[in-house]
């Protein structure tokens, strides 16, 4: 398999503010894998089962394919852009076989947990387009995969927590103990050590994605044994995290407990209001572009420039990871040294690991 970087601007400004509503069905039959420009062209997302409001990576995704869709005048439907949920693993397969059967021109399976349904439908479905967020499927044409360098970005909200913790006790939480997550976890716990080698980290896995009430018992344990900075990369799980934390806070405004967000810009999740005045426990976010990645690679579809069996990577150089632009709880004498380490790393004077160390 090729792989490749693709560059874009971070002068693109999504629309965040989306309604999200339900899929759409259709009878409609069709292939996809269109040679040429395609006026009609039409993409769907299989999310995995923290589902389009998870407030992290699914939404990332959702929120880029709305931006497709509105800069090519398409309307949501089969006859434009859609998604369908997957409430459990079980319905990836099926999820992935109706988009195909709608006739959808290039369908997203967000998530490395699709990877066995997306090679066994692709398979299938030989006439048809997929691309894989997250993992890396070879040896099939009708595929596309889109990694990024998650241990770039997460290095960087890594310096943030090792400069900012009061405590010197700093915790990472995963959806699961995966390849994939610990990358989050070696970049951050890297990056925390860069600048403050003192401090303790505790790396946790929940083992879902979508169990906030598990996300928030771990941070209470977190919190509770000295630890002021939790990062999560646990999808809906974190969503217990930023629970935890405002909970604590509207016990006690002046407990300084933060959390670090994923995928997307979670500033929104932190706002807490105690006895009329208004906080917030989002310290930064680890921006894991998946919305531009979703755009960049529907209009190349939509040219007619599928980049079958390619790999394509996004990281720093790319300006498709790196520290969200909510910077209010962040001194300005963090985010000067977050530049530096982040030049350092661009320059490859800094290799981040892609594993922890225990």
């Amino acid at each position: 398999m090729k792989k490749r970087k693709i560059g874009f601007a971070l002068s693109l400004v999504l629309a965040a503010g989306t309604l999200l509503g339900a899929c759409g069905t259709s009878d409609k039959e069709g292939t996809s894998g269109k040679n040429d420009k395609n006026d009609n062209f039409t993409v769907a997302l299989v999310t995995d089962v923290g589902g389009v409001d998870d407030k992290s990576f699914n939404q990332s995704a959702w929120e880029g394919l709305q931006k497709f869709g509105e800069d090519n005048g398409l309307k949501k439907g089969t006859k434009g852009f859609d998604y369908f949920q997957s409430k459990s693993d079980a319905d990836y397969k099926t999820n992935l076989n109706t988009a195909v059967r709608n006739g959808f021109d290039l369908t997203y399976g967000i998530g490395y947990k699709l990877k066995p349904a997306i090679e066994e439908i692709a398979g299938q479905r030989k006439n048809s387009h997929f691309a894989i967020v997250d993992d890396v499927i070879k040896d099939k044409k009708n595929v596309v995969s889109i990694t990024f360098k998650e241990h770039e970005g997460s290095f960087l909200v890594g310096v943030v927590a090792g400069l900012t913790t009061k405590t010197n006790k700093v915790g990472f939480i995963g959806g699961t103990d995966s390849d994939l997550i610990n990358k989050f976890a070696a970049g951050f716990q890297a990056g925390v050590k860069a600048v403050n080698p003192k401090a303790d980290i505790k790396i946790d896995f929940a083992g879902a994605f979508d169990k906030a009430d598990k996300g928030q018992s771990m941070a209470s344990a977190m919190y509770n044994s000295g630890i002021d900075i939790i990062y999560h990369a646990a999808g809906g799980t974190g969503n217990g995290v930023f629970t935890e934390a405002k909970n604590i806070k509207q016990k006690d405004p002046n407990k300084n407990v933060w959390v670090i967000g994923v995928d997307r810009d979670q500033v929104d999740e932190g706002k807490v209001s105690v006895n009329g005045k208004d906080y917030n426990v989002t310290l930064t976010s680890m921006i894991k572009r998946v919305d531009l990645a979703v755009q960049d690679l529907s209009n190349k579809a939509k040219d007619g420039k599928f980049p079958g069996g390619e790999q394509i990577e996004y990281g720093l150089n790319e300006d498709a990871v790196g520290i969200s632009p909510s910077k209010d709880n962040v001194s300005d004498d963090v985010l000067k040294a977050v530049d530096e380490w982040k030049q350092k790393i661009i320059k490859g004077e800094v290799k981040v690991p892609l594993k922890p160390t225990k």
